[in-house]
């Protein structure tokens, strides 16, 4: 049994759908054991402690510089022995010495199809802002392991999603959450837990 860390920064949607997985029994050999969030109060942490899972909060301004950030972080993940690490909506930029600890053990959800719309500064409703100014008429989701070039990691799994006429980057969030991030990231969570890549 691995277990996992789930790394969020706000409402956690994404980590709900790892969590009713879990519960569906589609994940065997993984269980979500550390919530992580990036500040207090976010409401991820009220989903983690409803499901029983141990929270903590590592907070970037909190430290001096990455180093010391990074320093802390793996401190909490090994501390609760952690096998695999996922970013749920997770707004810190994790350094060297972080993936360096978990190759091809740290997965993250886009909510694009890479290489569109992603690396620095492509997150949340950016990235649905960015779509729809370029007009483009799919979208979707991406899950892919975390490498040192941001959105650069090889690919697992994505999910085209269909572009709406009367789309507002609202809709398309939550479109592309629910059609395409909510199912791809239980299933590549499973795939990494069941070593199947």
């Amino acid at each position: 049994m691995k277990n996992v860390a789930v790394l969020v920064s706000g409402g956690g949607t994404n980590l709900q759908a790892i969590l009713d997985s879990e519960h569906r029994g589609e994940n065997p050999n993984g269980r979500v054991t550390l919530v992580v969030a990036s500040k207090p109060g976010v409401y991820a942490l009220t989903r983690a402690e409803n499901a029983g899972v141990k929270t903590a909060v590592v907070a970037r301004k909190e430290y001096a510089d990455s180093a010391a950030f990074d320093a802390a972080l793996l401190a909490v993940l090994k501390e609760n022995k952690i096998d695999v690490v996922v970013l749920a909506g997770f707004l810190s930029v994790l350094g060297p010495s972080v993936i360096a600890a978990y190759p091809r053990r740290i997965l993250n959800v886009h909510p694009s199809l890479i290489p569109s719309f992603c690396g620095p500064g492509f997150y949340g409703l950016r990235v649905h802002e960015a779509a729809l100014a370029r007009g483009v008429k799919v979208t979707g989701a991406t899950v892919h392991f975390v490498n040192e070039e941001c959105d650069g990691g090889p690919i697992l799994l994505q999910k085209a999603v269909a572009v709406q006429p009367d789309d507002t980057p609202e809709t398309l969030q939550k479109r592309v959450m629910v059609e395409a991030e909510w199912q791809l990231l239980p299933r590549a969570l499973a795939m990494v837990c069941n070593d199947e890549v």
